[in-house]
């Protein structure tokens, strides 16, 4: 189901500054992780290292570190230090080579998640319930707070990405006590890294009165990280959904948002500069399904150097879009995981079997290597009534998840393999091996050449976040909402190398 691409009066820039990158970010080691994306293309790649199917049978833990809350996002790896934040809003700095832990900082309160950590400008910036705070990177003391959310019912569950001299966020119109509070939105920011003041702003509720009902209407606001184009200062920001959905007593099948409700469920790109609007696309119009399309990455269209790049999106809908990234016109569009009742633009009286749910698709973030893209696909469906609202997810544990290899050239699938469990743990490019972890706690290792599963490791819980790797080491998040979380290093012995 592709939307509306719109184009706006002028293309992205020429080319910036010659890097964007902070100088932890410029400096770091190939076998660091520096962003949550592991770079600014948000591909999810690991640098070198020994792991491949060859050796990936003798991975083994080697520490861990308990944390007080789960952990539900992307590891940062920076100078031999991991910063990870759990969902107490509790950062820890984490020696890799040992699993000493550095320091913790002090909690900032509960959020859903996937709040993070980024490294940059000689801090450490993490998401809080309502906005960031700047940590000093040897004690973990705050520097600087910034508060970002409109209304007491705001929220931000987001990992910031730092360029340009700015920390790059979103508000969401989720938080720890509601969830899609009327005439609550979100908003894009840039924060200067010095002192946290607004550079620019964005916000991705393009109407003044929430699409006719600011007492009923909401959505809006990104919850991963973006992708940062370098070479055009161009930052491409996948959205979240509109609410009420699907609706509610009194505005069945969201007749209270008449319209295509945008921005909610796009690609958009803006200018790293500016905050300037260059293009967008819109997945899905008036969605009424929670099918967010939230996550996007940057790659080449083949194989070759010279390939000609495109921007991928994707997200609950459980559709994968490469897109041009000077236009935002759509290339191709490739449907993943099981599809039932989700093409529909309103329900029918009584209750709907959809698949994708509303915690569905594709929920966490794809990773790519040359000519392929990799998505790991939750086929949990929901129970939907055109007159209520569905705010609690869909049926994880009912049905296997999948994993599928896409052909960046004309959005073919290369492959697709089943997985027991439902995997959050979104995709992870190693060697020639690509990783997924499950809610149910079991991380796996599939050929990247034809998907089949060569290895599997037992988690202490649950794996709601997404795994780094620096070196010969793995490190694994996991624990759930609720519960408490463990950062897992599972290493290869020297010999394995």
């Amino acid at each position: 189901m592709v939307g509306a691409t719109a184009a706006c009066s002028s293309p992205p820039a020429s080319a910036p500054a010659p890097s964007l990158a902070p100088p932890e970010v410029a400096a770091a080691a190939p076998t660091d992780w520096p962003l949550p994306g592991h770079d600014y293309a948000n591909t999810r790649r690991a640098g070198p290292t020994p792991i491949r199917v060859a050796t990936v049978s003798h991975l083994a833990p080697v520490w861990q570190v308990d944390t007080g809350g789960a952990l539900t996002t992307a590891v940062i790896v920076v100078g031999g230090t991991a910063y990870v934040e759990d969902d107490l809003g509790v950062v820890v700095a984490v020696d890799v080579a040992t699993g000493a832990v550095r320091w913790r900082s002090a909690s900032t309160g509960f959020t859903v998640g996937p709040e993070g950590a980024a490294v940059g400008y000689g801090k450490v910036f993490a998401s809080t319930k309502d906005g960031v705070v700047a940590l000093d990177p040897s004690t973990g003391a705050v520097m600087w707070r910034r508060t970002l959310t409109n209304t007491p019912t705001d929220g931000l569950d987001i990992q910031p990405t730092v360029a340009g001299g700015k920390v790059l966020v979103s508000t969401v119109p989720v938080s720890a006590g509601t969830q899609f509070h009327g005439g609550d939105g979100g908003v894009i920011y840039a924060l200067n890294a010095s002192d946290g003041a607004t550079d620019w702003s964005f916000d991705t509720v393009d109407s003044p009165d929430f699409w006719g009902n600011p007492t009923v209407n909401s959505g809006g606001g990104s919850w991963y990280p973006p992708t940062v184009d370098q070479a055009t200062g161009t930052v491409y920001w996948g959205t979240g959904n509109p609410g009420p959905y699907p609706g509610t007593p009194q505005y069945p099948n969201g007749s209270s948002r008449p319209g295509a409700n945008l921005y909610t469920d796009s690609t958009l790109a803006l200018s790293l500069a500016t905050g300037k609007l260059l293009w967008y696309h819109q997945e899905n119009a008036h969605d009424i399904l929670d099918h967010d399309f939230m996550l996007t990455m940057l790659v080449g269209a083949g194989s070759g150097q010279g390939a000609h790049p495109l921007v991928v999106g994707t997200g609950k809908a459980g559709v994968v879009v490469g897109m041009d990234p000077t236009t935002g016109k759509v290339a191709w569009s490739t449907p993943v995981g099981a599809h039932a009742h989700d093409t529909l633009t309103a329900l029918p009286p009584g209750t709907t079997q959809v698949l994708p749910g509303t915690y569905g698709g594709v929920l966490t973030p794809p990773a790519a290597a040359p000519g392929s893209v990799y998505v790991a696909t939750l086929n949990a469906p929901s129970a939907l009534q055109p007159d209520a609202t569905a705010y609690t997810g869909g049926r994880t544990g009912v049905l296997p998840g999948q994993v599928v290899a896409i052909d960046t050239s004309d959005g073919h699938v290369r492959w697709d393999t089943h997985v027991a469990g439902d995997p959050i743990g979104g995709t992870t490019v190693v060697d020639d091996l690509v990783f997924t972890g499950t809610l149910q706690g079991t991380l796996y290792a599939l050929d990247r050449a034809d998907g089949r599963i060569v290895w599997q490791y037992r988690a202490p819980a649950g794996i709601s976040g997404w795994m780094a790797v620096s070196g010969s080491t793995v490190l694994l998040p996991t624990g759930s909402i609720g519960t408490a979380g463990h950062l897992v290093a599972l290493r290869l012995p020297s010999s394995a190398g």
